[in-house]
């Protein structure tokens, strides 16, 4: 028998080798796979009928190139790209990689598959039920989604007949004859890793794209893709809006900005007249003290009457300004909501947004610049300033004859 025998030095090197191999081994291989996991892969090669994957294992994932394309079979990646892709198998060796089980499929038993994986799975909505839809699955199996679960608010039933969806089981019993799926699960997915995504670059005053979602007296929400936040009825426009429907409607994009974000109490808001240009900007130019101009009387209070001379740019015409010597009670007693009203500017204050305003005779020239909005009905056959001034004070001696 041999003497050759080994020190205790050459014995903590080869250790110690051996030790950094094991891990170095580990980390080529990556984390261990589970069926149904999903991970992020880079698309290596794409073949005929299998695509191969980097999916941060020793060897390549396979994955049907079927997956890869679009309803009309045109790629819809290409070589470099990352996908989300869901371990299913490893086959002879073979690591094998689905986006969704949808198709001809092995019929329940992959379905069941998908359901212990939370694979998402491919369905056509076929008819309209109690309570939801009829969901015809791979192998021809039927399964149930619920109206709650289309996670489409705005769209009516019958319009989803005949769509193809990705869904996720909820329910899987008797074999695979009960079986309860939902595509708003996988909506919120979608919607959890954009609103990831929007928590690291979101910024207050960024202006993003978005939808119209939903229409109330106090504003509108709009959803910019992973959030949805509220558009109150003064961010829509720099003038007075009475009903948000005559400035928005269901579906409608938008750009707004962001005003306010709050991540823990999922609140936020957006602004739509911050992306528009400020008519505030006119005043000290095109409108200018002396200057005359067309209004239009957008309220009464009981110190004056507000005169609009464009969309965003109002004016206050004092109620002393109104009587041409004589005391009236309230402005509606000559002025009426939408009626065109020729002012000058008395005084401008640009910094507090405070114009005020004189009535102009009947005789004054006025100058090109005016409201453009129509006048309203309730305006209709009401003559000039000085005719309605004549008019009340006629009223109020007749008034004053009637009393001796």
């Amino acid at each position: 028998m041999s003497d050759e025998h080994f020190d205790d030095d050459e014995m903590g090197e080869d250790e110690g080798s051996f030790a950094e191999l094991f891990e170095a081994s580990l980390a080529e291989v990556g984390q261990p796979l589970e069926r149904g996991k999903k991970i992020e892969a880079t698309i290596l090669q794409i073949g005929a009928e299998w695509s191969f994957l980097d999916v941060g294992q020793k060897g390549e994932g396979l994955l049907l190139t079927s997956e890869l394309l679009d309803g009309d079979g045109q790629p819809q990646y290409a070589i470099g790209d990352k996908i989300g892709a869901y371990f299913l198998s490893r086959d002879g060796g073979e690591l094998r990689f689905t986006t969704k089980i949808g198709g001809s499929g092995s019929g329940t038993e992959q379905l069941e598959d998908a359901y212990q994986g939370g694979i998402p799975v491919e369905g056509r909505i076929e008819k309209e039920i109690k309570g939801g839809f009829e969901v015809k699955l791979s192998g021809n199996v039927r399964a149930f989604c619920p109206y709650s679960q289309t996670g489409l608010r705005q769209a009516e039933p019958a319009d989803l007949i005949g769509e193809n969806l990705s869904f996720k089981i909820t329910q899987f019993s008797e074999r695979g004859r009960n079986i309860v799926v939902s595509h708003r699960a996988i909506l919120d997915e979608e919607r959890e890793q954009l609103r990831i995504g929007l928590r690291e670059t979101l910024k207050a005053g960024m202006v993003v794209k978005g939808s119209v979602t939903n229409i109330r007296d106090f504003g509108a929400f709009v959803d910019i893709g992973g959030i949805e936040g509220l558009l109150p009825i003064s961010e829509i426009s720099y003038g007075r809006v009475e009903d948000v429907n005559d400035y928005l409607s269901l579906g409608q994009q938008l750009e707004v900005a962001i005003k306010k974000i709050d991540w823990e109490n999922n609140k936020f808001s957006f602004s739509l007249r911050d992306t528009l240009a400020d008519p505030w900007g006119k005043v000290g130019t095109i409108y200018q003290v002396g200057g005359k101009y067309t209004g239009k009387v957008s309220r009464l209070a009981p110190f004056g009457a507000f005169v609009t001379l464009e969309e965003g740019i109002d004016g206050l015409l004092h109620i002393s300004k109104l009587g041409q010597g004589q005391r009236i009670r309230h402005p509606q007693d000559v002025l009426k909501v939408g009626q065109s009203l020729p002012v000058m500017i008395e005084k401008l204050e640009p910094e507090a947004r405070r114009i005020s305003l004189a009535p102009v005779g009947p005789d004054e020239e006025v100058g090109e610049t005016s409201y453009s909005d129509a006048p309203s009905s309730a305006s209709a056959g009401f003559g000039s300033l000085g005719d309605l001034l004549k008019a009340g004070q006629q009223r109020k001696e007749r008034k004053n004859k009637q009393r001796r």
